[in-house]
């Protein structure tokens, strides 16, 4: 044992630094859904109507995603640690004030606050994990990262339900005051200090260009699942995105260090882990929103019921992390991730097999059963992404790795809210048929991902996953 890396010399932080960087991803997918069922009430309270204040949910999510590119360059420049304390402060600072918010417009400016916050936490949380294991002990990490991201957004809208119902909307902020103080104390004692080049000057002109786009694109999202612009206006957001992705794309091939290296997508384990599994995540993202409307809206099921079978798919990841480890040292990245791709796809489509009188034990099982294919997926996935990145380049590439997950999460809601829509087009009402004929299409996006995987090479993150081939 050499004692390079801090889990190493302390094997207390073994269990440690997984567990905070867990609370604080579980805080942030937490606060991408938990609001959504409290919506009703807070505008009561606020004296506004719930469809603006929708504007407090799409400024959470578009604050995270312009500003997680600049987490990796904060990193590299003040330190990884120091800026994982910061930002976890500022997030537990933003909900307080979420909190006590007395206005609509406070609330949103405080949702900004918070926003910022979790483009910070999360990239650099995950690059403090890979840089505190040796790479035959990164499964193992790395399966904590992975539980809040599928744990998440299964239980935000049960929690939120419950909180607003039996106490207060203002709870929904309030629980991650616990949570974030815990944080930054085992942050501040127990996570060591890395850095990665602190000279290097920060790219404005690109960060401006590419976090433009990436707002365009995510405005867009929103507005498809939500419909609040007309058609044309919406194509012009994706155009204009578009427009200016294809202009960094230009610009920052002749500088030596833009705010996104787009580089990184010459590396085969990265580029296949984060573009073919995010073409798998769009696909099983979608389900924990459209699961419970088909419970809820077509199957007739109360909030709590449908929360309560909904919640069951997050123990999957709890049994997938029992197994992970030696599945991927038998078989190898590639092998696990074509078999999840096929499975993920046959149990969505298994869905369409759901009626109003199917036992609710039995849906249970295959809401569990849905459970341990996508967490295989998305945990093999995410530890490919990174398997094989050099040191140096893990700060970029956790930002941008970290980015297309946000972006799948929005790609999968709202792609799942507008096939719903036009199918309940001209006074259609929204049957299980309806629902069944969503999930039928969705189960089609793990097959196009086959085509990626299958370019794996037996060797490709074997210094990970302990795969040797015969």
């Amino acid at each position: 044992m050499d004692g390079s890396f801090a889990s190493e010399r302390n094997p207390r932080l073994r269990i440690l630094i997984p567990a905070v960087v867990a609370v604080a991803f579980l805080m942030e997918q937490l606060d991408s859904t938990i609001i959504t069922t409290a919506i009703p009430d807070m505008a009561r309270s606020l004296a506004t109507t719930p469809v603006r204040l929708n504007l407090a949910v799409t400024a959470y999510v578009l604050t995270l995603a312009v500003f997680i590119p600049l987490s990796g360059w904060f990193a590299d420049r003040f330190g990884a640690r120091r800026i994982f304390i910061l930002a976890l402060a500022i997030f537990t600072a933003g909900s307080a004030l979420c909190g006590i918010a007395d206005s609509f417009s406070m609330l949103v400016a405080t949702r900004v606050l918070q926003g910022f916050g979790g483009a910070m936490m999360t990239p650099v949380g995950r690059l403090i994990l890979l840089r505190s294991f040796p790479r035959r002990d990164l499964v193992t990490a790395m399966t904590y990262m992975t539980f809040p991201a599928i744990l998440g957004p299964i239980i935000g809208p049960l929690l939120g339900g419950f909180l607003t119902t039996y106490s207060s909307w203002r709870w929904i902020f309030y629980v991650n005051l616990p949570f974030g103080l815990a944080g930054i104390a085992l942050a501040a004692r127990f996570m060591e200090e890395v850095r990665g080049e602190p000279g290097v000057k920060f790219d404005f002109p690109g960060f401006l260009m590419f976090g433009c786009a990436i707002a365009l694109l995510q405005i867009g999202m929103e507005s498809v699942e939500r419909l609040t612009l007309p058609i044309l206006e919406i194509a012009g957001l994706f155009a204009l995105a578009a427009a200016l992705l294809f202009a960094f794309s230009r610009y920052a091939r002749r500088v030596a260090l833009p705010v996104v290296d787009l580089g990184l997508f010459r590396q085969r384990a990265f580029s296949i882990g984060t573009l073919s599994g995010g073409v798998c995540r769009i696909a099983l993202n979608g389900t924990p929103f459209l699961l419970p409307l088909m419970l809820q809206v077509g199957f007739g099921m109360s909030a709590i019921g449908s929360g309560s079978l909904t919640f069951l798919g997050s123990a999957g990841a709890i049994i997938v992390r029992l197994f992970i480890s030696r599945l991927l040292r038998s078989l190898g990245f590639g092998r696990v991730l074509i078999g999840s791709a096929v499975a993920a796809s046959a149990v969505l489509a298994g869905f369409t097999l759901l009626g109003p009188h199917t036992p609710r034990w039995m849906i249970g099982g295959y809401v569990l059963l849905f459970g341990l294919a996508r967490s295989t997926q998305f945990m093999s996935s995410n530890t490919l992404s990174y398997a094989d990145m050099p040191a140096e380049r893990l700060s970029h590439a956790t930002s941008l790795g970290g980015l297309i997950q946000q972006l799948t999460v929005s790609f999968g809601v709202s792609l799942s809210a507008v096939v719903l829509g036009i199918l309940s087009l001209h006074g259609r009402t929204l049957t299980p048929a309806r629902f069944h004929e969503v999930f039928l299409l969705t189960a089609i996006l793990p097959l196009l991902a086959l085509p990626g995987f299958m370019r794996l090479r037996p060797e490709d993150g074997a210094q990970v996953s302990g795969y040797r081939p015969a």
